[in-house]
């Protein structure tokens, strides 16, 4: 019976850090014992492969370089010259990603992690600059790695801007020494211990991540803020959405964020409208979660004005 081939997937943009993380993995981590890798290379990265040390770890090297090459059909070529036991592609920073996540993987091709690696003393350039482009690398990583991180790294905006894109993310954080970052923790811009925490619409977006992340912590909370009404005709009854539409990546990237709330007069608000609303917090199952999550219980309702910005941020 023939086995499944894992692959493991790098992104990132340029420099930032995905050679070094296949050379620890590979080279310095135990995944020889799992059997022959290919390391398939994208693009020339920061660090250079050693011969010898492949061979140490059973891995061949094969450089793809360009984009128009790096097709089903050059990857089932290489699966059927190296009869490889797993596969390692280091992506490069500048194509697109559909290239690869669209694909029909060759015969037996399971991806099973995708990585993605970010240079925190570059990453606040990018994402003035380039956002598009760079957060493109991030958008379908399973775990993101922020290294080169410094007591001054802006973790707190890293972390909105990633989870803005992609919820599901894991976000690690590597300091300039190598080591692990545990103290992730950002203060937050209110007070959770307000009877009522009044959240602006500057304060909205982090609000909105914290809660996805952290649902029990805001049990029981009452949570103040300005909102716009969605609840179509299929909504069933005693349900609508209060959120807000944010700016994610660009403006091709807007999106309606918001919780599933619960209100025994919710069919007298219009679709669309402007609330104020009051509401508590329950961490509870949901089927539009497909599992637990926030989900609010309306206190009051009231009408409000459109603000001048209908736009919220994740920065």
């Amino acid at each position: 019976m023939t086995m499944e081939i894992p692959v493991y997937l790098f992104s990132g943009f340029m420099d930032s850090g995905k050679s070094s993380l296949i050379q620890e993995t590979l080279i310095e981590g135990d995944f020889c014992e799992n059997g022959k890798t290919l390391l398939i290379l994208c693009e020339d990265g920061e660090v250079e492969f050693e011969e010898e040390e492949l061979k140490k770890v059973n891995t061949e090297l094969v450089m793809v370089e360009e984009e128009e090459e790096f097709t089903r059909e050059r990857l089932q070529e290489l699966s059927d010259r190296h009869h490889p036991d797993q596969v390692f592609i280091e992506y490069n920073g500048t194509w697109q990603m559909a290239t690869f996540l669209e694909m029909e993987l060759p015969r037996y091709w399971v991806l099973v992690q995708s990585l993605a690696t970010v240079d925190s003393t570059t990453f606040e350039m990018y994402l003035a600059n380039m956002r598009a482009m760079i957060m493109e690398q991030l958008f379908a990583a399973d775990v993101v790695i922020i290294n080169r991180c410094s007591d001054d790294t802006p973790k707190g905006k890293f972390r909105r801007a990633i989870k803005a894109l992609n919820r599901k993310a894991q976000i690690a954080y590597e300091r300039e020494d190598g080591t692990i970052d545990e103290n992730d923790m950002e203060e937050l811009p209110y007070d959770l211990n307000q009877e009522v925490i009044e959240i602006t619409d500057m304060d909205y977006g982090i609000w909105y991540l914290d809660a996805l992340d952290d649902p029990k912590k805001y049990e029981g909370k009452k949570v103040k803020f300005l909102a716009l009404v969605y609840r179509p005709e299929k909504l069933k009854r005693g349900v609508f959405i209060p959120g807000r539409f944010a700016m994610t990546c660009c403006v091709d990237d807007i999106t309606f964020v918001g919780f599933k709330c619960k209100y025994d007069k919710a069919a007298e608000i219009s679709h669309r409208s402007w609330i104020t609303i009051t509401a508590e917090i329950k961490h509870e199952f949901a089927l539009e979660y497909k599992g637990k999550g926030p989900v609010l219980y309306a206190l009051d309702v009231q009408p409000a004005e459109k603000p001048e910005d209908e736009l919220i941020y994740f920065n």
